[in-house]
């Protein structure tokens, strides 16, 4: 299992009049947590782009729990429960400074070809950087 945390500072621009985080806000927190995991295997999005893989997303669950304030610090923690093949589902729980649980998801990124526009199998030195997080 690969396990990672990223700090989130809430903004204004994030919050609604009454200072809460506005709902549509968390996916993207979701893609923050996702694209700081892949930094740390030594991967960018970038990276992987100009090889010609894709990984546009194909679904995603949210549970909204509690709510997040203006000026909160947020930890977003991003968990890959299994190596990628063509599918690379990815859950996200984001924890308030008291260490509460207030939200959690999951989002389904799938890996393509862009030059043939179709899905392909995660590139080996992506897969070869995960699979160290997990045991025989």
């Amino acid at each position: 299992m690969l396990i990672h945390k990223t700090k989130l500072r809430v903004y204004y621009e994030d919050t609604d009049k009454m200072g809460v985080v506005y709902y549509g806000n968390y996916p993207r927190y979701y893609e923050i947590g996702r694209t700081e995991l892949i930094r740390s295997l030594g991967v960018s999005y970038k990276e992987m782009e100009d090889s010609g893989i894709m990984l546009p997303a194909s679904s995603l669950k949210v549970n909204y729990i509690k709510s997040a304030y203006y000026d909160d610090l947020l930890t977003i923690v991003t968990i890959v429960d299994k190596i990628p093949q063509v599918k690379f589902p990815i859950r996200t729980e984001i924890y308030n400074e008291q260490g509460e649980l207030i939200n959690e998801g999951e989002t389904v990124l799938a890996f393509f070809d862009r030059n043939t526009g179709k899905p392909c199998r995660a590139p080996k030195y992506f897969v070869e950087k995960i699979a160290g997080y997990f045991k025989p």
